[in-house]
């Protein structure tokens, strides 16, 4: 399959998933950044290559096929993050950017040995689930936005869910990173501002931040 039909299933699989805009054409459209014109003509074609449901002003809704194309996808774009991570501690920003390209390029076969290499990990350096070699998420997801968090309560940070370069770049220089421990010292429902305190830090961040900060309770 070509990088643009396989970027597109991820992108329905991921908006489905994880983000706040549905996977309607128009959204779908924004996040690949290309026309409402062409995501409505991929969805058509994609709709007769039985990887995805398509109805007029309606959602996309991947088909079992199309769900088995965008997981094995996302793990070989995962298992690229965790080598990079692992081979050449680049950033957050940079192992994605890279991984971008890579999983395109990348054969089942190479993605199991790379899997292999690094013991099977579960999750990558966002803190984001790996498929297994069968298209399989096996983790149980118990975590929940900063923005939820209880005053008072200790957390430690589980997953960064975002591509965005400045928000991986505060994150490094304040310490926010997956497997961090962070105190929720205040929540302020009214402006929608969570304080928390990190490595002796005080860190004041507003709801852009703690909607895509994932944490668990310790």
């Amino acid at each position: 399959m070509s990088v643009a039909i396989e970027n597109f299933v991820k992108a329905i699989y991921k908006n489905d998933k994880h983000d706040s805009n549905d996977t309607k054409p128009g959204n779908i459209a924004k996040k690949l950044g290309i026309s409402n014109a062409a995501a409505t003509d991929m969805a058509k074609k994609l709709a007769t290559k039985d990887l995805l449901h398509y109805e007029k002003y309606k959602a996309l809704k991947l088909t079992e096929k199309g769900t088995k194309m965008a997981l094995n996808v996302v793990r070989k774009h995962r298992l690229w993050e965790a080598l990079l991570f692992k081979m050449f501690d680049m950033s957050l920003h940079e192992i994605h950017r890279e991984a971008e390209l890579l999983e395109h390029e990348t054969s089942d076969f190479l993605a199991d040995k790379i899997s292999a290499y690094l013991g099977n990990p579960k999750f990558d350096p966002h803190g984001d689930p790996i498929p297994n070699a069968n298209g399989e998420i096996t983790t149980e997801d118990t975590s929940i936005s900063l923005s939820q968090a209880k005053e008072g309560q200790n957390y430690i940070i589980s997953r960064l869910m975002s591509d965005d370069k400045e928000f991986f770049d505060f994150c490094a220089q304040h310490g926010l990173k997956y497997g961090n421990s962070v105190t929720v010292t205040k929540q302020f429902s009214t402006n929608k501002m969570t304080q928390i305190l990190i490595n002796n830090n005080t860190i004041l961040l507003n709801e852009d931040f703690t909607k895509i900060i994932y944490i668990n309770e310790i």
